[in-house]
């Protein structure tokens, strides 16, 4: 009981994706690279969105609040490991262990029920345009953004004290860069049976509801479409559905294949492959998905520079 009890009060060792491997260089500068795309992308974002008058709408206040979670999604675990490959020392204290998970999985709840409200509110734009000014307000738009938050904290304060008052008697090496919970677990020496059976149904909850809205609300939006007569109107309908649709499909396909599927049909190095790929490319892509494909963000993006290098040049000026 002494030991088991010593180990679960001392650190854990983050095994990374970088490894041994020779070309370690090249993926600690990549994921550093990926780390300032990521800040400067959503920052840009969020700043265009709260300074340009057009882009104070409904759509664009929910996208400014996914690149705000992007912005703490990558903070959250990325900086830490690439400390950890500068310094050598890949350990995480116990309680370091715990925040960053809370973090992580209040974010991930958090964003996954922001995708469901997004989804509604394409769905009011498009087969409910007269009444969306009354469906949509500020103060809906207020209490959906909250109420997404207040889901996404219930989650991490329920699995993150439970996960981590399990005694961890195995090797101290957690198969990831960042304390994720199923690769946690994996270093209990205690029955987690049940623990795993109640997670899993939690984790099934919180991606069936969102994911119940986003196919309900697309369903509603498709069989309109359908519908329509008009070409050009088809093509604006599914054009301002395109870019959330592509944010869905890669934030829950990875969640699904992470949290859904059984261990045994992926191993650990696929999980820190996809553990990447949603905690360092999503939060990358989406400002990317959603300043690109849509042209009031672009044209908000080309209006504040030519103010800037107009400022520069006018006091540049010599009188």
């Amino acid at each position: 009981m002494y030991s088991e009890n010593q180990t679960s009060s001392a650190g854990f060792i983050l095994v990374g994706i970088f490894g041994s491997t020779k070309f370690s260089v090249l993926l600690y500068s990549l994921s550093f690279i990926f780390f300032l795309m990521a800040l400067t992308g959503n920052a840009i974002l969020i700043i265009l969105i709260h300074t340009e008058p057009r882009l104070h709408t409904p759509m664009y206040f929910f996208i400014s609040q996914l690149s705000f979670m992007d912005l703490m999604y990558i903070c959250v675990t990325l900086p830490k490991m690439l400390v950890d490959q500068v310094t050598g020392d890949n350990t995480i204290s116990h309680l370091g262990c715990g925040i960053q998970m809370f973090f992580y999985l209040t974010l991930a709840g958090t964003e996954f029920f922001l995708l469901a409200a997004m989804a509604y509110d394409r769905y009011a734009a498009i087969c409910r345009p007269l009444h969306y000014p009354l469906l949509m307000n500020k103060r809906v738009c207020q209490l959906l953004v909250a109420g997404c938050w207040f889901l996404g904290t219930v989650d991490g304060l329920l699995l993150t004290p439970i996960t981590m008052s399990f005694p961890f008697c195995h090797s101290r090496k957690i198969m990831n860069f960042f304390c994720e919970a199923p690769a946690l677990l994996k270093l209990s020496c205690s029955d987690i049976s049940l623990y795993k059976t109640l997670m899993y149904l939690c984790c099934v909850l919180m991606l069936l509801i969102p994911v119940s809205i986003i196919s309900a609300s697309y369903a509603l939006i498709l069989h309109l479409i359908h519908r329509m007569n008009s070409a050009e109107g088809r093509r604006k309908a599914l054009a301002t559905c395109s870019s959330h649709m592509v944010v869905v499909l890669l934030f829950f396909g990875a969640s699904i294949y992470t949290y859904m599927l059984p261990s045994s049909y992926h191993t650990a190095e696929q999980d820190i492959l996809l553990s990447a790929f949603y905690t360092i490319i999503t939060p990358v892509l989406n400002p990317l998905i959603y300043s690109l494909r849509n042209k009031d963000v672009t044209a908000a993006l080309r209006n504040l520079m030519p103010s800037r290098l107009n400022l520069r040049k006018a006091t540049n000026v010599k009188p």
